[in-house]
């Protein structure tokens, strides 16, 4: 596995469990500052540049970190780290008024380091669907842009509402989600993904797994009788993952060619671009239910 495909899936870990990498409740700004101040934001996840320009806020972005490209004027926006660390006199020199943390995404010691040097701190720590709308709202409030906030907002949760609407009650499927090969991994029920897959009236066959993302043997897997795997493709990882289950025509989803490419940007962001993903999910299960009751006729 190449460095960069390394530093992607241990990205996409932490975003899967947000709620394993918090030790602490959440922590919000204990004084908000005056609506109308904040024009200098450093935005340190992709997840919060998303939700900025949602609100109409991408032009107050002065940096962010590697793989905030979403939308397409989020390119522009200066990079200054990633995971792995940021670059504290880059952001002494930008002189922010506001910084939105990830304690998924960003080192704890960078954090620590922010506070003391007394820049506000807003930790964007989304656990749920429903918490990115109130994210949304709360940063709408912030940076005097209530009413686009809110617009978005309500969107996202009417939307959300819907789409569990649509697909919940569908007859249940057999789902295994591979993060990985090489390791081969998946998610329990303590993660982001199970949330989609159970809205979409799937079953996740590694829902009871002891850890958020567990490594599984194939053995395991082809016990599950998994009638749908769903992997994600992202920086290479389509072909990464699409390799191993040739030859393995006992488990149902390989029989009857019900294997499923979807975006991983849509499926591990915090971000308003969660439905589609999540919709995108529905959809997968919907055809592989297609697929079984066409087989039964």
């Amino acid at each position: 596995m190449n460095p960069r495909m390394k530093q992607w899936i241990l990205l996409v870990l932490l975003t899967l469990s947000p709620a394993l990498t918090m030790a602490k409740p959440i922590e919000r700004p204990i004084e908000r500052t005056v609506e109308g101040n904040i024009e200098r934001i450093v935005a340190l996840s992709p997840h919060a540049v998303e939700m900025l320009f949602a609100i109409g806020a991408g032009d107050k972005i002065v940096a962010t970190t590697e793989y905030a490209d979403y939308p397409e004027q989020a390119l522009s926006i200066p990079r200054i780290g990633g995971y792995h660390g940021i670059q504290l006199d880059r952001v002494l020199e930008l002189e922010p008024d506001l910084i939105v943390v990830w304690k998924g995404g960003n080192q704890p010691g960078d954090i620590e380091q922010l506070k003391k040097l007394g820049f506000t701190i807003y930790h964007s720590e989304p656990e749920s669907l429903e918490q990115i709308a109130d994210e949304i709202s709360e940063l709408g409030d912030m940076l005097g842009h209530q009413e686009q906030a809110k617009e978005a907002a309500t969107a996202f949760l009417e939307r959300l509402a819907g789409l569990r609407n649509a697909y919940a009650q569908q007859p249940p499927i057999k789902v295994f989600y591979q993060l990985w090969s090489n390791p081969l991994m998946s998610i329990s029920k303590e993660s982001w993904i199970h949330q989609m897959i159970h809205s979409c009236g799937g079953v996740n066959v590694m829902a009871d797994a002891s850890t958020a993302y567990p490594q599984v043997s194939l053995e395991q897997v082809l016990l599950t009788d998994a009638e749908v795997i769903v992997r994600p493709e992202d920086h290479g990882t389509s072909k990464a993952t699409a390799m191993i289950w040739d030859k393995w025509q006992e488990l149902p989803a390989v029989k009857n060619k019900q294997i499923y490419s979807i975006d991983g940007d849509l499926l591990h962001r915090f971000s308003p671009r969660a439905l589609d993903g999540m919709h995108r999910m529905c959809e997968v299960l919907m055809t592989a239910r297609a697929a079984t009751a066409k087989r039964a006729n």
